[in-house]
Order: structure tokens, then C-alpha cells, then sequence
């Protein structure tokens, strides 16, 4: 008998937006967030943000954050 089962889903977020400054996490415009998408696991999370990350890279304003939205569904199991 073989194990089927599938790994846990550990949903993460993958979002960013241009900085009002360099010294503060408060967005330019909320309205213009990019939410790239939602992932299963923090390594596909991570593949998303790399992309993002290092075509905006000549923007210092803009960043992108991955949320660990697994920790806020169920903060008991960290």
C-alpha cells in the first residue's frame, strides 16, 4: 500500500506596492497594490516574489512582501 497523501496547504500571499518612503512601510497608492496571487507553499510563494522582486528592481520604491496567510487562518499553529 502506497501513501497518497498530499502535503499541507500553507497559503501564502504574494503582494507589493510603491512606498510613500524608503524609511516606512506606508504604500503610495493602496488602490494600485499588485496582488500577484496566492500559493500553496512559501517555496512557490518565493519562485513569485523573485520574479516580482527583479522586475521592479530599478524602482527603489516599489517592494514586494509574501504574508504567511496560513499563521493568520490559524495563528495556534504558528
Amino acid at each position: 500500500m502506497t501513501d497518497t497523501t498530499e502535503p499541507k496547504q500553507l497559503l501564502h500571499l504574494v503582494f507589493g506596492g510603491e512606498l510613500k518612503t524608503l524609511d516606512d512601510l506606508q504604500f503610495r497608492d493602496l488602490d494600485g497594490l499588485d496582488i500577484v496571487g496566492i500559493y500553496p507553499d512559501y517555496a512557490s510563494a518565493l519562485v513569485a516574489w523573485k520574479s516580482k522582486a527583479q522586475q521592479t528592481v530599478d524602482n527603489a520604491h516599489m517592494r514586494y512582501f509574501i504574508v504567511h496567510m496560513h499563521r493568520l487562518l490559524d495563528p495556534r499553529k504558528g
